[in-house]
Order: structure tokens, then C-alpha cells, then sequence
């Protein structure tokens, strides 16, 4: 599809630009790590065609305020502007509002997807959001290594069954299989990011996948996944501690996204000395005029003329999270 290279707010970043605007987020830190690791990954491996966005106010009014549109997560209408990060000083939260009125870059008559993003500016997201359509959330939290990991003495594989190695592309069917939302992350994603960013794997004597980890394309320790037979048998710690070394080593910070649910997650990771450092969370957003057109139930509130929350079911879509 044709790519905009100018909205009513925001402006096409070139390449040649990058460089400057990841060293504009390093003073942003911890709250950009996010998206400053997702241009660092894009400019050392462009793993996948990425297009980032500048406020076009930027860099007269020097407040970063940027767009990312990964056009890799799989969308209802496969829309390269359906699927969008974001990234705005949490001190300078008036600059969320230039989203309401980009009519260019969106059409917010079209259901919409915000990946994660810091808690502060979803909030404010959502004063606009909630009057033009329903809102789904998910919270989650961003857990940051801060020591070194190889503090750690956590011992060896339990098993004498079964070996870890690097993956590579003969397992990306075996990753992709074992991952919950495959349906949403094509798995021509997952044969780039095996092509170039590393990840371990957990196999059988027989060549069988019993656990895997992988650095994703925006810095994190992507979803760790594990076969429900072999469970329960301590690869998930022996995975993330090996990956957040290599992680390390490439000169990236370690960091997980965990839903506010998943305490199995979150105890694994304090055990690695990582620590809860913000909130994140991540919006669907579907029009009142798109559900009512997909014969969802929406009520409407006779007495001021708003439409209010239906009861209606959603496929679920989720990104990357443990």
C-alpha cells in the first residue's frame, strides 16, 4: 500500500534521522526503552520495513513525539495503519492530544490498535478515545534487569534429556506453533527474527522443541513459551537467564512486558533480579459505527445521545507480553 509521508500533525521519519532521534530518547529512559530499542533493533537488523513518525513541531519545540507503525502484527483489514506504538514525555502529556485530531495517518472510523504503551499516556488517550467508540484494555508491566546477570548462579539444564542451542530457521514452525497469538504474528516475522537476532530453544534429545525465548524486534526478552509436558521442570529460568546474558552482551537492556496477572512470570523474573519499573497498557479501540456494522450490540443513552459500552465478544489480539 502506499506509504503518507506527511499527516495533519506528524511527518515521515528518513532513515538518515534515526541516529538523532534514538539519542533524543536515551534522555527519556527508562520510560522510551520501549521504543528506543525498537530503533536501535531496526537500525542494526531491520528485521522488518518499519515506519517511524516525528511530531512536525519537532525539533523547534524539542519535546520528542513519535509514531511507530510496525505494519507486522496481523489486523482485521491488514491495514499498515491499524496497528501503532507511540511514545510521549510523560511530563508533556498535552502532546497525546495531537492523536484526536490526525485525520491522515487515521481513519478512526476503522477499529485500532495501541501496543503497549506507558500507563500516563494511555490514560490520556483514552478521554478521546471513550467518545468515539469502545475501548478494550490490558494492563501490564515493564520489568527491567538492573544488576548484572551473571551474578547469578542458577545451575544447570535439570535434565540430562534434553539440550539448549541457538535457534535458527528449521525451528521457526516449532516457535511459531508454540506461540498463544500466532494468528496475529505471521510467521514470516519469526523467520526474520531468527535470521537475525538470537534465541535459545530447548530440544529433546530427538530434536524436539520443548521451550523457547527470543530477543524481539523492539529489545525485549520476547514471549517465553514452554510444552506443557515439560513444564515444571525449570527451563523458563534457565532460558531467560541465558538469553538477558546475551541480551546484555549485545548491548541491549534486558526487559519483559508481564500482564498484571501473571504472578508465575513476574516471580520468575525477580528471581533474575529484574524489577517492576512502570505500567504499560495496550488499547483496541472499536468504533461505535464499525461495531454497529458488525451487527454488535451497542446501546445508546437516550438521554444526552452517547453511545455506551456493548456487550459484544471480540477475537482477542494480543502482542508481545509474557
Amino acid at each position: 500500500m502506499e506509504i503518507i509521508a506527511e499527516g495533519k500533525n506528524f511527518r515521515l521519519v528518513h532513515d538518515n534521522e534515526l541516529p538523532s532521534i534514538l539519542s533524543e530518547l536515551e534522555k527519556y529512559l527508562p520510560y522510551s526503552l520501549k521504543f528506543h530499542q525498537t530503533i536501535k533493533t531496526y537500525l542494526t537488523h531491520r528485521v522488518w520495513k518499519f515506519y517511524f513518525y516525528v511530531s512536525k513541531v519537532w525539533p523547534e519545540e524539542n519535546v520528542p513525539v513519535f509514531l511507530h507503525f510496525p505494519g507486522c502484527t496481523s489486523t482485521p483489514n491488514n491495514h499498515i495503519y491499524e496497528s501503532f506504538g507511540f511514545f510521549c514525555p510523560i511530563d508533556s502529556l498535552d502532546y497525546v492530544d495531537m492523536l484526536h485530531s490526525e485525520d491522515i495517518l487515521f481513519d478512526w472510523s476503522m477499529p485500532m490498535y495501541l501496543n503497549y504503551t506507558h500507563e500516563l499516556v494511555v490514560n490520556r488517550m483514552e478521554e478521546f478515545f471513550k467518545t468515539i467508540g469502545r475501548i478494550e484494555r490490558i494492563q501490564g508491566e515493564v520489568w527491567m534487569c538492573k544488576d548484572s546477570i551473571d551474578k547469578l548462579e542458577l545451575g544447570e539444564l535439570r535434565s540430562n534429556e534434553v539440550e539448549m542451542r541457538l535457534l535458527c530457521a528449521q525451528d521457526v514452525k516449532g516457535i511459531h506453533d508454540l506461540y498463544p497469538a500466532s494468528e496475529i504474528e505471521s510467521i514470516e516475522l519469526f523467520e526474520k527474527l531468527s535470521e537475525v537476532i538470537p534465541g535459545y530453544g530447548v530440544f529433546t534429545l530427538d530434536g524436539e522443541l520443548a521451550a523457547w525465548m527470543i530477543q524481539s524486534y523492539y529489545g525485549a526478552m520476547f514471549s517465553m513459551q514452554t510444552k506443557p509436558e515439560h513444564r515444571r521442570k525449570g527451563y523458563g529460568i534457565y532460558l531467560a537467564q541465558n538469553l538477558a546474558r546475551l541480551v546484555i552482551k549485545r548491548g541491549y537492556k534486558p526487559f519483559v512486558v508481564i500482564r498484571h496477572e501473571n504472578d508465575a512470570s513476574r516471580s520468575l523474573y525477580t528471581k533474575l533480579g529484574f524489577e517492576k519499573v512502570f505500567d504499560m497498557a495496550r488499547i483496541k479501540l472499536f468504533p461505535f459505527e464499525s461495531v454497529k456494522e458488525e451487527n454488535k450490540t451497542v446501546n445508546k443513552d437516550e438521554s444526552n445521545g452517547n453511545y455506551v459500552n456493548g456487550s459484544a465478544n471480540y477475537k482477542r489480539v494480543n502482542n508481545h507480553d509474557v
